[in-house]
């Protein structure tokens, strides 16, 4: 009878493990069959990135019987930055663009070749799909001091000041619509817009027709902001931007120009070639010689170089 009744209990200890072993791989086969959450499919609120472009070019000459400058140097950089949001119906995009560039020559030694500081800032609220109510905030300024270059009477080289860091600086501030009808391309229209050019030295003062006795021009009018970017393919990019603004105050008629314009394109993931056009009116700032009175400014430039842009996102 004892023995009948170890042999019954070891049966149920037997077939109880079975059991708790099959429940167990049950478990453990159903975990790890669980389907994942698609993190990838989670829609970021926040898009942030950049790049950043430095072309540089070095040349000497020893002797040499076609001509020509001893040695030349010349450096250019480039950072452009970018964050964008979106949520419901609100959106905020930002973009900083900074560059700096330099060129030296024994005979003509040191000279400017770009200096830019340029911030944008916009948000919105959607109105329609398409269309929203914005608030957009500009500031445009640079780091260093700028010349403009001439001959005097006896042929000799001559420099006069222009600009210094952060003078002039343009400050814009205005209330809109701004309408996207798709990815890549903005129309911004305000008839309410505030702007101000702000210069601190009284030596260049005139310059950009600022009172002797004021540090600042205050101009009311209406302003009108176009972007588009656009990659045509993997290796092709580009970028433009228009500002126009007109001052209700003073000859409406004569509108201001802001055009910007990058074409760029990727021979390695390192080495980018770059061509850039910036276009400036303003009938408010001098010539570099006065006697032509107000004309167009037009900077040009290209050149290839390393590039390395960071994004926090996957295109």
């Amino acid at each position: 009878m004892r023995k009948l009744f170890f042999i019954t209990l070891s049966l149920a200890f037997f077939n109880y493990s079975l059991a708790q072993d099959a429940t167990v791989k049950e478990l453990k086969d159903a975990s790890q069959n669980k389907p994942k959450i698609p993190t990838d499919t989670i829609k970021k609120v926040w898009k942030t990135g950049g790049q950043f472009n430095l072309n540089i070019n070095q040349g000497s000459l020893s002797n040499w019987s076609a001509g020509g400058d001893k040695f030349s140097f010349s450096l250019n950089s480039a950072v452009s930055l970018f964050s964008h949001f979106q949520k419901d119906k609100h959106s905020w995009d930002n973009t900083v663009d900074l560059a700096y560039g330099i060129v030296n020559t024994s005979s003509l030694g040191n000279r400017k070749s770009n200096d830019r500081i340029d911030i944008l800032s916009k948000y919105g609220c959607a109105l329609h799909k398409k269309l929203s109510l914005t608030t957009l905030f500009n500031f445009r300024s640079q780091f260093a001091k700028g010349y403009s270059y001439s001959k005097n009477a006896a042929g000799v080289d001559s420099a006069t000041l222009t600009s210094k860091g952060f003078a002039p600086m343009y400050v814009l501030l205005s209330l809109g619509l701004d309408y996207k009808p798709f990815d890549g391309f903005s129309v911004f229209v305000s008839p309410i817009t505030a702007r101000w050019v702000i210069v601190s030295d009284d030596s260049i003062k005139h310059l950009y027709s600022i009172s002797p006795d004021k540090s600042a021009r205050k101009e009311l009018g209406a302003f009108l902001s176009a972007t588009f970017n656009k990659d045509f393919s993997k290796k092709f990019n580009f970028k433009s931007r228009l500002d126009l603004f007109s001052n209700y105050n003073a000859e409406p008629e004569n509108i201001d120009v802001f055009w910007s314009n990058i074409l760029s394109a990727d021979i390695t993931k390192y080495i980018k070639f770059n061509i850039s056009v910036d276009l400036i009116y303003d009938d408010n700032t001098l010539n570099v010689n006065p006697e032509k009175g107000p004309a167009p400014q037009i900077m040009q430039q290209m050149g290839i170089g390393f590039s390395y842009r960071i994004r926090n996102y996957k295109s």
